[in-house]
């Protein structure tokens, strides 16, 4: 259940200038004081809230919170049918959809998080997480689909991501194998799928899928600023919301073609990795490094390499990637 400052703000967030506060405590079911102790807390945060004798609140400045009503009604198509859920705080949106997920939580259920306490990427990285700088975001699938499946699953949803970032902020996106979103050479997004196995059907009982993209980077460590980039640079409020809807838009549009992979056509289009000298660290080996060549990327997501020892393809948990500079690159 909201607590009355969240059900609040969805309030004001939905509102198109100024409401009552007799009409906000009718809604919200809490009385006029109870109203202005919420303002109090929303402006604490803060939200800009206007206050005018006979006229009531407005907020002024909607993108400096989350708002689940706002990216709801943004979605269209087969998005349209999510539930989107906005948390102020969580160790991670992953693990808690994941723990939502065991307890029944539906197919379709979005979690958003305004900051994440314990924000993860792949192979148990850390993901840098501050309030209001980025979109922490979780999809809970629950698809037929066998655990070979997965890396197509993320494939997808890179090109979603790579290609509603482009669309909002006008930067070429591009896909860094298996899993990153760069844009100017810097990684803008990442995304990070996991799940649970039926053991009775080799099938999954359910996928959690999800993306931290930099929608901001006001408040970005110096050496942060050396690899990563955001969307809209040093700006206070970003539109969060919009990027949320614009991402579940293409994803869902995309997923309906998992079947068919059309979606790969435009991963390898947006790929910074094939034709390019890489380094693997190969875990599997004890960390050994090996220098090889990407030559493609498969249907299925894998990365196709071409080493000294000959022709093999990687797949997501095997191996690091990292991409070696030309020497044209390495020169400027």
């Amino acid at each position: 259940m909201l607590q009355t400052k969240d059900a609040l703000f969805e309030c004001l967030a939905a509102q198109d200038g100024f409401i009552s506060g007799e009409l906000l405590a009718e809604r919200l079911g809490v009385s006029r004081s109870a109203v202005w102790k919420a303002v109090g807390e929303l402006r604490a945060e803060g939200c800009r809230i206007e206050a005018a004798q006979n006229r009531g609140y407005a907020l002024r400045d909607p993108g400096s919170r989350l708002s689940a009503g706002r990216i709801q009604a943004l979605l269209r198509g087969r998005a349209a049918d999510c539930r989107v859920l906005v948390e102020r705080a969580v160790d991670s949106t992953n693990d808690e959809l994941k723990r939502r997920a065991a307890e029944g939580c539906p197919t379709g259920t979005v979690l958003v998080a305004e900051r994440q306490t314990g924000g993860k990427g792949r192979l148990g990285r850390s993901f840098y997480s501050p309030p209001r700088g980025g979109l922490y975001m979780s999809l809970l699938l629950r698809p037929a689909l066998p655990a070979s499946e997965c890396m197509a699953v993320t494939a997808c949803t890179a090109v979603a991501v790579a290609a509603a970032a482009e669309q909002i902020c006008g930067r070429r996106a591009e896909i860094k194998w298996v899993n990153d979103i760069m844009m100017d050479g810097k990684k803008l997004c990442g995304i990070l799928t996991e799940g649970a196995l039926s053991a009775e059907t080799g099938l999954f009982d359910y996928l959690v899928v999800g993306i931290g993209v930099n929608v901001a980077s006001a408040g970005f460590p110096e050496e942060l600023r050396e690899v990563a980039t955001s969307m809209f640079g040093d700006v206070g409020n970003p539109p969060r919301d919009r990027v949320a809807a614009a991402i579940l838009n293409l994803l869902f549009e995309k997923l309906e073609t998992l079947p068919q992979r059309t979606f790969m056509d435009e991963y390898r289009a947006r790929s910074c990795v094939i034709g390019r000298e890489i380094t693997m660290t190969d875990f599997s080996a004890g960390g050994e490094q090996v220098t090889a060549r990407a030559l493609d990327v498969d249907d299925d997501g894998g990365l196709v390499v071409e080493t000294a020892s000959g022709v093999r393809t990687l797949h997501s948990g095997e191996v690091s990637v990292r991409v070696r500079k030309s020497k044209e690159e390495q020169s400027e």
